[in-house]
């Protein structure tokens, strides 16, 4: 095969490809019909109608002040909940224990 027949095929499978990527399940709300775009790659939806959509986590996020409703922090109040239930449980039968003795 000469140069021109390789490149000719390579395009030839490439635009295959790309034609037979899978399409954005977005729909227009005046015509109603699906929007064209390929699909991002993992995603239903293509790039304009919000598959990298998102805020950044944490600190890198514009609107993030001081971390107190992060989930890290979310999930230590939640642990302390838990430890302070327990040792109130705890307590309680120890009270109680002593209360027999006297």
């Amino acid at each position: 095969m000469s140069k021109k027949a390789d490149a000719m095929s390579c395009t030839h499978s490439r635009a295959d490809r790309l034609n037979a990527a899978p399409r954005c399940h977005a729909k227009s709300k005046r015509s109603g019909f699906q929007c064209q775009a390929p699909a991002v790659r993992g995603k239903k939806v293509c790039r304009m109608h919000g598959a990298r959509a998102g805020a950044p986590k944490g600190e890198r996020n514009g609107n993030y002040r001081h971390g107190a409703n992060t989930n890290e922090a979310r999930a230590l109040v939640a642990q302390a909940r838990i430890l302070k239930g327990i040792s109130r449980d705890f307590l309680s039968g120890l009270s109680e224990a002593m209360a027999a003795d006297r």
